[in-house]
């Protein structure tokens, strides 16, 4: 018996919806609500790829940053002695320095040839103390250098970090305005519903209000 009333009452529903324009009303409410939420979902999507976008092109950037500090720790000997070590004989074996030792000793053997101090004992202690001053000197500056690299690659980390919530709270927004979509569509389908089925009631009141009446 509920099945034939549900039944009945669905098709006097449909009838008096069509005839209202409800029905349709809650078609385009479902058809506006999937528009927005699709939207919406592109809207996800294209943060989502200008994300990686960004992160591919500051990638480098941040891999080189990494490496130097890296590098930083190790001539400073946070990294072990052994490792400081290597740092250190890295630079003193690079061609650079050893070009650099080269052409100071030589200009220094000319000085001393010129002045006839060759053979002395302050010549023999300035080339002594000659390379040693040299390689601290390049150790200063490749430490300076390395610094630079890593505050670019420490820029580029904050800027990934400050863009992935930005990003973050921008995806947040589309979701919420995809649940607002959604759930505002299925409100309206069931107000609208609701009316229908009122409006049905109220049909069927007058139809037998009328049958009652004897008007057919």
């Amino acid at each position: 018996m509920g099945k034939v009333v549900s039944s009945v009452t669905g098709a006097i529903g449909k009838v008096v919806g069509s005839f209202t324009g409800a029905t349709q009303q809650a078609e385009a409410a479902q058809q506006a609500a999937g528009v927005q939420a699709g939207m919406a979902s592109e809207g996800i999507a294209e943060q989502r790829r200008q994300f990686d976008a960004l992160t591919k092109l500051m990638s480098p950037y941040v891999t080189a940053g990494t490496g130097a500090l890296g590098q930083q720790q190790a001539l400073l000997g946070l990294g072990g002695a052994e490792a400081q070590q290597q740092a250190i004989s890295q630079i003193e074996q690079s061609p650079f320095f050893q070009a650099m030792a080269q052409q100071g000793e030589n200009a220094m053997l000319q000085q001393a040839a010129a002045t006839g101090g060759l053979r002395g004992g302050n010549m023999q202690a300035a080339l002594a103390q000659f390379r040693p001053g040299l390689l601290n000197q390049m150790v200063q500056q490749q430490f300076a250098n390395l610094g630079g690299l890593t505050q670019i690659g420490q820029a580029s980390a904050a800027g990934q970090a400050a863009q992935g919530m930005q990003t973050a709270g921008a995806v947040g927004n589309l979701l919420s305005q995809m649940g607002a979509a959604q759930a505002g569509g299925l409100m309206a389908k069931g107000g609208i519903n609701r009316a229908v089925f009122g409006d049905a009631l109220q049909v069927g009141g007058m139809v037998l209000g009328a049958k009652k009446a004897g008007m057919f």
